[in-house]
């Protein structure tokens, strides 16, 4: 039988007060993993694991600390609890350390609505083991492949409860289905490798793994040939599959941590444009089978659909209840935690406004340049935003690809860059992050 989370967490809550703190919040999660990976038709490596994982934050006037264990016995608990205090005790003041009054807490909300946990049975090893061998044998299907690096289907499912010593008390169950491949075109020095991959909360929503598989494999083809583009000022367009990643350091750039330590390339623009006039940056927290869907915040808070972005203009900063102390603002419901740590803000689900035109109708506009399908390293100067990171991708003239390209390295500033991207209409509506192709019309490329 399954331990009732709402009972350890009950139980961390008793014991921090007998230590003697102040106030305390705890989580409880449990949860089972199960990955099966096979290589030339054969199973290369299967794994599973199942545990739970406690951790109990503790607040004595100005000061805190967290711990976390695996544990769940009476014994490890008064320990963990006494362990706590003692380590507060020592810990330096937060003058901004908060925990949410009862008036500010979440009291309605509904998990079902949601749909973050798949009903149905966990798939078993035999199961997952035909989805990866069948995408493994989609790729190689595909002429020119020679091999795959991996295939595989991964499964995961858990369970979270949060309570405070402020009266909240919330959980939630979540599931995972997922698989991948890895496709390697070419010999010797030619070989080129690309990947396709799908990752849902229900598994009848996922793609066929006949198709991740044959997709992986004609990028990998599509690669043979590569060669460093030319150097100089072009357009580049970030492919749909690593454009959130651009509004990635917008999102980092706007999180409350970054602003508080004067660490943003943002710290100056709220209230001015950041994006082009028409885009909006939504967050929508109650997207259905959406993986960064969640009912309420690391700290109890109700959340709702924001706008970060509104026809181009910065709106709010993303904040829990310690950066908005700093800030002298409110918090915008937006805690993230873990078992072993406090409260730090983040974002879930976003999206990004849609342009009109598709990927090709960009491709064929921009002429001559870069279409950006994969990035290495980084190198970010996250006050300044200036941005440098290693590429591949295919090279455009004309309006059409021409060949493809690689060991090649892009640079621009943030700031400057996404206060001209242009989107596309591609963005993929299940992702939590919904972000399109994205257009830089002038950034500097190093490669001949």
């Amino acid at each position: 039988m399954k331990r009732s989370l709402v009972d350890l967490g009950q139980q961390l809550l008793d014991a921090a007060k007998r230590a003697g703190a102040d106030a305390c919040d705890a989580m409880a999660v449990d949860g089972v993993s199960h990955s099966i990976e096979v290589r030339g038709g054969q199973l290369e490596q299967a794994e599973r694991a199942e545990g739970i994982d406690i951790g109990l934050r503790v607040m004595l006037g100005a000061r805190q600390a967290c711990v976390s264990a695996s544990d769940i016995s009476a014994e490890a608990i008064e320990l963990m609890a006494q362990r706590a205090v003692e380590m507060a005790r020592h810990a330096p003041d937060d003058a901004y350390l908060r925990q949410a009054s009862a008036e500010q807490l979440a009291g309605d909300w509904d998990v079902q609505a949601l749909e973050l946990s798949d009903p149905a049975e966990e798939p078993s090893a035999a199961q997952l083991q035909a989805t990866a061998l069948e995408a493994e044998a989609a790729a190689l299907e595909v002429a020119g492949v020679m091999q795959c690096q991996s295939a595989g289907a991964a499964f995961g499912a858990r369970r979270i409860h949060l309570c405070m010593s402020n009266g909240f008390s919330g959980g939630y169950a979540r599931t995972d289905h997922g698989f991948s491949c890895v496709a390697i075109s070419g010999t010797g020095s030619q070989m080129e490798r690309d990947y396709d991959g799908d990752s849902r909360i229900f598994r009848a929503d996922l793609r066929a793994a006949s198709e991740v598989g044959r997709r992986a494999g004609e990028r990998a083809v599509a690669r043979q040939g590569a060669r460093k583009p030319p150097t100089g000022v072009f357009p580049v367009l970030y492919d749909e599959r690593i454009s959130s990643g651009l509004i990635g350091h917008l999102l980092a750039a706007s999180n409350g941590s970054a602003v508080a330590r004067g660490a943003s390339w943002l710290q100056d623009a709220m209230h001015s444009s950041v994006l082009p006039q028409g885009i909006s940056l939504l967050e929508n927290p109650h997207r259905k089978r959406t993986s960064g869907s969640r009912p309420f915040d690391g700290e109890g808070l109700p959340v709702a659909e924001r706008a970060i972005v509104a026809d181009g203009v910065l709106q709010e900063w993303t904040l829990d209840l310690s950066t908005a102390a700093q800030l002298g603002l409110k918090s915008t419901g937006s805690a993230m935690r873990g078992p072993s740590g406090p409260p730090s803000p983040g974002v879930g689900n976003v999206m990004l406004t849609p342009g009109q035109q598709s990927r090709e109708d960009l491709i064929r506009d921009m002429g001559t340049g870069l279409l950006l399908t994969s990035l290495i390293g980084a190198s970010i100067n996250a006050t300044t935003g200036d941005y440098s990171r290693g590429a591949s991708g295919f090279w455009v003239e004309n309006g059409e690809i021409a060949y493809p390209v690689n060991e090649c390295t892009i640079a621009g500033n943030l700031r400057e860059m996404l206060l001209s991207i242009v989107p596309a209409n591609d963005g993929r509506g299940y992702l939590s992050r919904v972000v399109p192709s994205l257009l830089v019309p002038s950034m500097a490329i190093a490669g001949e």
